[in-house]
C-alpha cells in the first residue's frame, strides 16, 4: 500500500498558513477546523509544519501566553516528507522513528495533501480486516475432499 492510496480515500482536503501569520490566528483556524496540524507554505513551498505539540511546547515557553508569536518561531521547519509513491510500511518507520503524527505528502515542490498517523493506523487496520475477511471466505470455501488431508494425513 502505497501513501496514494491513503490519500485516494482519506481526500486532500488541505489547511496551510503562512510562516508570518500570528500565531493566535493559526490555533484559531486549527480549533475551527478541528485539525491538529497546519502545513507552512510560503511563496508556494513548504517551509514547516504546525501542530498542537508545537504550539503547547511554545505557549509553556511564553508563560502560558499565546501573546504575539509568530507561526515561524514555534513551525518545526524541517518536517519529514514523504511521496505519492512511498509505501506505507516506511511511512509507518518513518513516524514512529520521530514521533511524529502528521507528514506532509509532496510531489517534486507540490504539496499533494497531508497524511496522518491516524490515516496511516485505520489504512493498516482496513487492510487486516480485508485480509481476514478473504481469509475467512477462502477457508469457508475450502473444497471437502482437502479438507481432510490439512494438518495431517488422510484417512485411510
Amino acid at each position: 500500500m502505497k501513501v496514494s492510496d491513503i490519500l485516494r480515500v482519506k481526500g486532500s482536503t488541505l489547511f496551510t498558513v503562512s510562516s508570518d501569520t500570528p500565531l493566535a490566528d493559526a490555533v484559531k483556524t486549527m480549533a475551527e477546523q478541528d485539525v491538529g496540524s497546519l502545513v507552512v507554505m510560503d511563496h508556494g513551498d513548504l517551509t514547516g509544519m504546525l501542530t498542537f505539540r508545537e504550539v503547547i511546547a511554545a505557549v509553556v515557553r511564553n508563560q502560558n501566553q499565546v501573546g504575539t508569536l509568530l507561526v515561524r518561531s514555534v513551525m518545526d521547519d524541517h518536517p519529514m516528507t514523504c511521496t505519492m509513491e512511498t509505501e506505507m510500511d516506511e511511512v509507518r518507520r518513518m513516524m514512529l522513528g520521530r514521533h511524529a503524527r502528521y507528514m506532509p505528502v509532496l510531489d517534486g515542490r507540490t504539496l499533494m495533501g497531508v497524511i496522518s498517523f491516524y490515516d496511516v493506523a485505520k489504512a493498516v487496520v482496513d487492510a487486516q480486516d480485508f485480509e481476514n475477511r478473504m481469509l475467512k471466505a477462502y477457508i469457508r470455501d475450502w473444497p471437502s475432499g482437502e479438507a481432510a488431508t490439512v494438518g495431517g494425513s488422510a484417512p485411510g
